[in-house]
């Protein structure tokens, strides 16, 4: 499956203001789940597979490092049950780097939220819009991204322009 979304990360100090606001929109509570990304030694953008009670999933993606909303090119595989393929991908390509992540999950519309705690990095936001089930442009994702981010008053100080893994690679 492939789609183009915009989205923004940030550092925050617990998620209990944006829990909240979240709520008071009547925003859509997925659920927590608790994520193990493994990243894979590639040359251009970005190659993890994600395992989780719900499934797993093999996730490709390239995206520009910058603070604030910005694009991503996604394609998603859903892998079926007990593959082996993180043994492959594990000889074949090598282990970047692990993030172990527990995630809530929230939706309004198009909208995605994601609070994210992840172990040795702390609590974080992501907001993903997505255009997956609609012909919605790049503007409008944009300005939807952005909506969110003066809702939740997040600050350009807290915005984090490079993905979990880079951060974990860069502490260690």
């Amino acid at each position: 499956m492939n789609h183009t979304n915009i989205e923004i990360k940030a550092k925050l100090n617990n998620h209990r203001k944006i829990r909240e606001t979240l709520k008071s929109k009547n925003a859509n509570f997925k659920g927590k789940s608790h994520q193990i990304d493994t990243y894979f030694n590639i040359r251009k953008g970005k190659l993890k597979l994600r395992e989780e009670k719900i499934g797993n999933s093999l996730i490709y993606y390239d995206r520009e490092d910058k603070k604030g909303p910005r694009q991503s090119s996604v394609t998603l595989f859903k892998l079926p049950p007990k593959s082996s393929l993180k043994k492959l991908l594990t000889r074949a390509l090598g282990i970047l780097v692990v993030v172990d992540k527990q995630r809530e999950v929230y939706f309004i519309d198009n909208v995605e939220f994601h609070l994210d705690s992840i172990k040795d990095l702390g609590n974080f936001v992501e907001i993903e819009v997505t255009n997956e089930d609609s012909n919605i442009g790049k503007a409008k994702l944009i300005e939807q991204c952005q909506f969110f981010l003066d809702l939740f008053k997040i600050s350009q100080n807290d915005l984090i322009s490079s993905s979990y893994s880079d951060l974990l690679l860069k502490k260690k």
